[in-house]
């Protein structure tokens, strides 16, 4: 199981379980779930509201995920979050090239990861 910290400058903390090898849950299903209060909007990806910051427990740089999928990476260039120079070097790396992504998006895999995330 991975544990997932959510972190918010408004809110206390807090570690969750995720399922490990359910390839379909996403940090907002998690963070609904745990009545987590992530921002969200359309959940399919493409209005960019439900941003979060990605990145490891440790304080390692590691990849945090899969790569972006074709939602992320339209609504994460309209954001200014990503340059096509790193969309490029994705697909040749097969890792997400930053921290940011889109909590409706970014399934939850077996690793343990800090999700910072805007106070409402």
């Amino acid at each position: 199981m991975a544990l997932i910290t959510f972190t918010s400058p408004m809110h206390k903390d807090k570690t969750v379980y995720a399922v490990a090898g359910s390839h379909t849950q996403t940090i907002l299903d998690l963070a609904k779930e745990h009545h987590i209060p992530i921002d969200f909007g359309c959940q399919e990806g493409n209005c960019g509201t439900c941003l979060v910051k990605v990145s490891s427990v440790d304080g390692k740089r590691r990849p945090m995920g899969g790569p972006l999928n074709v939602r992320e990476v339209a609504a994460l260039t309209e954001l200014g979050h990503i340059t096509k120079a790193e969309i490029e070097q994705m697909y040749v790396d097969d890792i997400p090239p930053t921290q940011w992504r889109l909590a409706c998006q970014m399934i939850v895999r077996d690793e343990d990861i800090l999700v910072e995330y805007p106070s409402k």
